[in-house]
C-alpha cells in the first residue's frame, strides 16, 4: 500500500474535499508545489489555478482554487481559498464571457477603472481557462 497524506480543500462557503492522496500538485504563487506524505510543514500563498489530487490507486481529481493559503503538515495538506470548486464544474461558456468583459474593460480603461482589480480578474480568468484546457486534454477531449 502507498503511503498517502490527507487533503482537505476547503471554500469560503463549504468543504469541496476531504479524503487521502497520494500525492498533491498545487498553484503557488512561485510555481507549483508537488505535495507527497511527510512533506516538510510549510504555510504558503497560492495563486489562482488547478490543484491536482492523485488519489491512492492512480485516480487524479482537478479543483480549480482563486487563490488564497496552502498548509502543509507532515499528514496533512490544507488548502484555504476563496472560491474552490471541482475542475469538472467549471462553466466554459460563463468564463469565455467574463474573459470578454474584462478584455472590454482593459480596452475601454476610464479614470474610475480599478486596475488592480480588473488584473486579479483577468488573472482568475486565464486561471480557469487554463484549468479546463488540462481537464479536456487529461480527458482525451
Amino acid at each position: 500500500m502507498a503511503m498517502t497524506i490527507h487533503v482537505d480543500i476547503v471554500s469560503a462557503e463549504q468543504e469541496i474535499f476531504s479524503g487521502v492522496a497520494e500525492m498533491v500538485f498545487a498553484p503557488g504563487v512561485m510555481g507549483e508545489l508537488g505535495i507527497a506524505p511527510h512533506h516538510s510543514p510549510l504555510l504558503t500563498y497560492l495563486a489562482p489555478g488547478e490543484v491536482r489530487v492523485k488519489l491512492p490507486g492512480g485516480a487524479e481529481e482537478s479543483f480549480y482554487v482563486s487563490g488564497g493559503i496552502l498548509e502543509i503538515q507532515p499528514h496533512i495538506v490544507t488548502v484555504l481559498s476563496d472560491t474552490a470548486m471541482r475542475a469538472e464544474d467549471l462553466d466554459e461558456a460563463a468564463v469565455l464571457k467574463a474573459k470578454e468583459a474584462v478584455d472590454r474593460a482593459m480596452h475601454e480603461r476610464t479614470a474610475e477603472m480599478e486596475y488592480a482589480k480588473v488584473l486579479a480578474e483577468q488573472a482568475e480568468i486565464a486561471a480557469q481557462l487554463l484549468t479546463l484546457q488540462r481537464l479536456r486534454r487529461r480527458a482525451g477531449r
